[in-house]
């Protein structure tokens, strides 16, 4: 009997590692998993983003690969990437490819606020996946929310609730904001007018300007004659290289017009240096050396591409790697089961710290960092550009679930 017993517990036991294993694997609509990267590959973005976010991908997919094995979840994992062009009707036309020709599971990346409107529109209408890591816009989690959209790294609220607020409350009371005249530009000078006026400040006057575009002169002109204490600046990658080049070419930081810029990325600063930024208050989603943990990730990223990652790029590879931990999770790479396993996970990775996908809006909560560019003089290596000034709780960093127009119906 003691021997029949000890059988019966021996096959419990070979039973219960192979529903271990069963539980692993996922049921995969085409045998694989194909992550779809679409961005801008060749424009004013590509530096911050682009080409090296393929990058940052793969390396999520090796390294998950490498902790769990190869067709850990039932198949290969695939990358494939495309450049949009910052056209909202190319992304379109990429994001139905994608879907339809190319088995995408999920679309990441896509920079560009109205291309990644337009991306959100055809992830509800083909009830595919799709996050967001570098397009600005709350209309993603706001009045265009989906099911299918979650917005991953940052938005206008974060960096104006950040930044915005620093600057006013620091003394900076009057403003001339400058942006870019599409959807991205458009929901920023709404959410830094908002809180400036919160805290005490007041929007003198603000401009859209083309995009994108290489002359500045008549804004900055605009700026020195109206005298404003913050020129603030909604531009981003090459359109905000080539206005802070001429802001200081205009000489408006002697004339006491201090520079207040909504959203700056590491490769920003590099593209002219440090001096040319020095002193600038910003808000960020996350800095290559804010600590072992993200420097230990930005010295592998480096090995890879020889550059310093964005938060653009560590955003892409947080994303990617969630990702595929909730279709293990699922057991299935079904939009509406692993939609279902992000929505109200929480986790705290190299990037996303005390990080929470809000289920109401699919708003992905982490905390938020307050940043000073350094000088020159106090550049210790290459790339430490940055000092963190203080860090942004998660649960305050992000438009409250109270002030969303998310209708959710899912």
């Amino acid at each position: 009997m003691r021997r029949v017993g000890y059988v019966i517990v021996a096959l419990v036991g070979i039973l219960a590692l192979g529903a271990s294993f069963s539980q692993q694997r996922a049921k995969l609509s085409d045998n694989k998993i194909v992550l779809a990267v679409l961005n801008d590959q060749s424009g004013v973005y590509a530096d911050l983003s682009g080409k090296n976010s393929v990058e940052a991908v793969k390396m999520a997919v090796e390294d998950f690969e490498a902790k769990y094995g190869k067709n850990a979840l039932g198949g290969p994992i695939e990358v494939i990437s495309a450049d949009h062009q910052n056209k909202p009707d190319l992304a379109n036309a990429k994001a139905q490819e994608f879907y339809d020709r190319q088995g995408a599971d999920v679309i990441l990346d896509v920079p560009t606020s109205s291309a990644a409107l337009a991306v959100a529109g055809v992830a509800k209408q083909k009830k595919r996946l799709y996050i967001n890591i570098t397009a600005a816009t709350t209309e993603l989690t706001g009045a265009q929310c989906n099911k299918y959209t979650f917005h991953y790294a940052y938005d206008t609220y974060m960096l104006a609730n950040g930044t915005g607020v620093a600057v006013t409350n620091g003394g900076g009371k009057t403003w001339y904001i400058v942006y870019p005249n599409y959807a991205f530009g458009q929901d920023m000078e709404k959410s830094f007018r908002r809180a400036i006026e919160r805290n005490g400040g007041k929007v003198l006057q603000s401009d859209p300007t083309p995009f994108p575009n290489d002359d500045f002169s008549s804004f900055l002109l605009k700026a020195a004659s109206s005298k404003p204490q913050v020129l603030g600046a909604m531009q981003a990658g090459q359109d905000l290289v080539n206005l802070v080049k001429q802001y200081n070419e205009f000489g408006l930081k002697k004339q006491g017009i201090q520079l207040a810029i909504g959203l700056l990325f590491d490769t920003d600063i590099h593209a002219l240096g440090p001096d040319a930024y020095a002193g600038v208050v910003y808000t960020t989603a996350w800095y290559w050396n804010l600590d072992a943990k993200s420097r230990a990730w930005a010295d592998r990223f480096f090995q890879r591409t020889k550059t310093r990652p964005t938060f653009a790029h560590a955003g892409n590879y947080s994303a990617a790697w969630q990702y595929l931990e909730a279709v293990r999770r699922a057991g299935t790479d079904d939009a509406d089961v692993v939609a279902k396993a992000l929505e109200g996970y929480r986790f705290s990775d190299f990037f996303a710290r005390n990080a929470y996908i809000r289920p109401e809006d699919h708003r992905v909560l982490h905390d938020a960092y307050l940043a000073r560019v350094k000088p020159a003089s106090q550049v210790k290596e290459p790339w430490d550009y940055s000092e963190i000034l203080s860090t942004i709780p998660a649960v305050k960093a992000f438009r409250p679930l109270t002030d969303s127009p998310c209708k959710h119906d899912w």
